[in-house]
């Protein structure tokens, strides 16, 4: 499942992305790279979510795959074609939050995900409502998003109990 997420991602993003921006978008790939390797970083021992693969890729391969190509293409064709108006905005970030959680939906019933130390679909959700924005945020207003990343960090962090501090 996860290989053919990256085919269908690579699909769309060659077909429906503006190519052109793509050095306004950079900051905002290598963030949203930058926060999947923190959460590596700091769940290494108490994974919060697990991806499995039916071809026997290894987590660590499927991780930075999507850390590296699905993660950076999200960007691209999230941030390509954001609309204007706060109306049209909330109705495009929405949609992407469906579109990630029915694919992870379909994941965690397939097999290709496992959840763990009291992650579940519904924390899956309530992150995308928050990551969708943080992405825009952060291309508009890099410096406030590092600073409201760490304080989102922190409260997952403790509401999860990660034992982070031994790592």
């Amino acid at each position: 499942m996860h290989i053919l997420i990256i085919i269908l991602v690579l699909i769309a993003v060659w077909r429906k992305s503006d190519w052109s921006r793509f050095h306004q978008f950079h900051a905002t790939m290598i963030y949203m790279g930058t926060m999947n390797l923190l959460y590596i970083y700091f769940t290494t021992d108490y994974p919060l979510w697990t991806l499995h693969s039916n071809i026997g890729l290894p987590e660590p391969i499927l991780n930075l795959l999507y850390t590296f190509i699905v993660f950076p293409c999200t960007v691209i064709m999230f941030l390509s074609r954001f609309p204007g108006g706060w109306l049209h905005q909330v109705y495009y970030a929405g949609k992407w939050v469906l579109v990630y959680f029915v694919f992870e939906w379909i994941g965690y019933h397939a097999g290709a995900i496992d959840y763990n130390n009291g992650w579940s679909l519904i924390w899956s959700f309530q992150f995308l409502i928050v990551m969708f924005p943080m992405l825009r945020l952060h291309y508009v207003r890099p410096f406030l998003t590092y600073g409201l990343s760490v304080i989102i960090i922190a409260i997952l962090l403790s509401i999860f109990e990660v034992p982070w501090l031994n790592n």
